[in-house]
């Protein structure tokens, strides 16, 4: 991507609070003034500080916003930047929680369809108190969907994929010119998967759909404590061993969730009347019980699910009860990577709840608390994705330094399946071209009344438009089979994407069988094969 095609999009954030801000990002981007107080001419009502800006473009364009906030009043406030436009407005374009004292960053991003002549880019407390807002090096980028696009498309180049060269030659060394090469990707580096039920068992085509498509798998429920532990002391793992044997049998990688959920709605009935001495035994038998059983089966357990948004077992057990069940857990499966996973941290930046600053400080309490290997699950529930906003999030999230996989990813039913479709795109494109990202899982386990919010197919397994989209994009992120024949210098060339490579050769009345593995590298990965 040269200067012709516009600006390389700048990945980069910062989650740390800093004596000065950092310069603009795009120099500042479409933004040449300094924020001021804006009058809103329809109602009177003044925003400050704020940019007014004129003549934004339409059609889609993907803005990218950033700046950096101090406050002067409270020790801290959450801050939230918003767009008022005449057809499209925006509550949220991005929130920091900025401190006094010192420069936090703050970077979202809006798309608009239809062109406003005027539009005011304001920023407030979200309680509404006075905090005395500072704005410095605010920078607004705008892309066209094709300069996007590009730039998915590069990173996807650069990221997951690898350039290969394969050089066949005899026993003496010399290059085969002319031997006929066949290269066919047999499984892929990146985990992209869905959510399964029981309705998956016994029920031999819906598993042969799902095994031709999906090479990691999460369970929907049948993990939860409601459902391993209907009533005290009734423990039952029998439906969740038989979906595990299924995952085995056809070796797919398999998430753990989740071994506690903060919203008391799910937590099962007998729990919730418990005293604190006994729910503290209860939980210990349940981690205890949950991970020497599965120990090593799971790459991750969501350990305590949508904590930023419920805290039932906190408020029961004190404030470190999250702390010790991070830390049982690891103790427990030491191996398995234990994630915080909650939602509306990508979907939107309204949720004051779970903004990407609150996650980022929740995340660092546990970590001073000594909990190790963890990750980051962002559910990804959305109704109309922001991608711009998206991006922004997982940059900052990516600043952290650990695995982010987008675990539950569905859009919402309440808009009809084309456009769910549509929208659904847009995450994966976005989830997949983001390099910090390591995995993909759909929450569309199929059921006979349909699925949580978005199903791929009907019952007869007959693609829906979201499947559509899936089959598409599973099979633009494989290496195609190749077939060609090895040149003058005795080798073939290909970009692959990641993952576990066979090979066959042929020359004259012999032949060469071979694999080979493609782990992520900036170097060109060079293959030998001897006739």
């Amino acid at each position: 991507m040269g200067v012709a095609d516009g600006p390389l999009y700048d990945s980069t954030a910062y989650t740390e609070c800093k004596r000065q801000p950092e310069k603009p990002q795009y120099g500042g981007g479409i933004i040449v003034d300094e924020p001021s107080a804006v009058v809103d001419m329809d109602n009177g009502d003044v925003y400050s500080p704020a940019f007014l800006l004129q003549n934004l473009t339409g059609n889609g364009t993907i803005y990218s916003f950033s700046s950096w906030v101090k406050i002067g009043g409270a020790g801290s406030a959450l801050i939230q930047a918003s767009l008022k436009a005449e057809d499209e407005s925006y509550n949220c374009i991005g929130t920091v929680l900025a401190k006094r004292g010192c420069w936090s960053f703050l970077k979202g991003g809006f798309v608009l369809n239809s062109p406003p002549n005027l539009s005011i880019l304001f920023f407030q407390n979200t309680d509404g108190r006075d905090v005395g807002l500072a704005i410095a090096s605010a920078s607004l980028q705008p892309f066209s969907v094709q300069q996007w696009n590009t730039y998915h498309q590069y990173m996807i180049n650069t990221k997951r994929k690898r350039a290969v060269t394969v050089h066949v030659s005899n026993e003496q060394g010399k290059g085969l010119q002319g031997a006929a090469i066949t290269v066919e990707q047999v499984s892929k580096d990146f985990p992209f998967g869905s959510a399964i039920s029981k309705t998956i068992l016994g029920n031999l085509p819906y598993q042969n759909w799902f095994v031709e498509r999906f090479n990691a798998v999460v369970f929907e429920n049948e993990l939860k404590w409601y459902a391993t532990e209907p009533n005290q002391g009734n423990v039952t793992y029998t439906i969740a061993d038989q979906m595990l044997q299924f995952v085995r049998a056809h070796q797919i990688t398999a998430r753990g969730h989740n071994i506690f959920w903060e919203d008391p709605k799910y937590t099962p009935p007998w729990v919730r009347n418990l005293t604190a001495d006994q729910l503290k035994s209860a939980v210990n038998s349940r981690i205890q019980s949950l991970m020497s059983k599965y120990k090593e089966e799971f790459i991750h357990w969501d350990v305590s699910n949508e904590m930023l948004h419920f805290d039932f077992y906190e408020k029961q057990l004190g404030p470190n009860a999250t702390l010790d069940f991070f830390q049982t857990a690891h103790k427990s499966d030491p191996l398995a990577t234990l994630f915080m996973n909650d939602f509306n941290v990508v979907e939107t930046c309204t949720d004051v709840n779970s903004t990407v600053d609150t996650y980022v400080s929740r995340l660092r309490e546990l970590q001073q608390g000594g909990v190790s290997m963890d990750g980051i699950g962002l559910e990804g529930h959305f109704i109309i994705p922001n991608p711009p906003l998206m991006r922004a999030i997982i940059d900052k999230l990516a600043t952290l330094g650990l695995p982010i996989w987008l675990t539950e990813v569905d859009i919402s039913n309440t808009l009809d399946k084309e456009t769910q479709a549509i929208y659904l795109e847009q995450v994966l494109r976005e989830g997949f071209s983001h390099p910090s990202v390591n995995g993909i899982m759909l929450w569309s386990a199929l059921h006979p009344n349909g699925c949580y919010e978005m199903c791929l197919t009907d019952n007869n397994l007959k693609n829906l438009p979201a499947g559509d989209v899936v089959d598409k994009l599973l099979k633009e992120w494989q290496t195609g089979k190749i077939e060609a024949q090895i040149d003058e210098h005795g080798s073939h060339s290909f970009f692959g994407f990641l993952g576990e490579y066979r090979v066959s050769v042929k020359y004259g009345n012999r032949t060469a069988n071979s694999s080979f593995s493609l782990c992520e590298g900036e170097e060109t990965r060079h293959v030998s094969i001897q006739l």
